[in-house]
């Protein structure tokens, strides 16, 4: 009985235990305005909370099940926005004259730099855990962060309207 009762609480956290809300997230935004250094701040506030508020979400099972889902959200974000950028520099590079640089091809080097940034920045982070449970939840916690901080700066960075 008593080997079951410490089973029990080494069990990873399930899916229904899951406190998961963006909310925090969304409302941290909404009150940061549109300062930049003040809406980075927002990225993580969502998984933060889902830790506290989660049985067992301080785990690395739980870090990495709370860190995942706001990784999502800023994921899908950023893959927006880009999106929106892209045919919008793709549009205004049509009109161009042939001597004027062109801004989609600017555009996607720089974001295919900031992919290889981003992983090699995160694997260096993962790195330092010299392979131990830690490592997960650290490289999840990496990705989200230069992740959110990502979607945010290219939601400012076009000037082309």
């Amino acid at each position: 009985m008593l080997l079951i009762a410490i089973l029990m609480l080494a069990a990873p956290v399930q899916a229904q235990d899951l406190r998961y809300s963006i909310i925090a997230t969304a409302d941290c935004l909404t009150n940061a305005g549109s300062v930049l250094n003040v809406r980075r701040a927002c990225v993580g506030a969502s998984a933060n909370r889902c830790m506290g508020a989660t049985p067992d979400g301080s785990t690395t099972y739980g870090m990495g099940a709370c860190l995942d889902q706001e990784l999502q959200f800023w994921d899908a974000r950023l893959n927006s926005t880009y999106k929106v950028i892209r045919n919008k520099t793709r549009a205004r590079d049509a009109g161009k004259l042939t001597q004027e640089p062109s801004t989609e091809p600017a555009l996607r080097a720089a974001q295919r730099a900031w992919v290889t940034w981003r992983d090699a920045t995160c694997d260096f982070e993962r790195s330092q855990w010299g392979g131990g449970t830690g490592g997960g939840p650290a490289t999840l916690a990496c990705h989200l962060r230069l992740t959110g901080e990502q979607a945010l700066y290219l939601e400012q960075a076009w000037i082309g309207d």
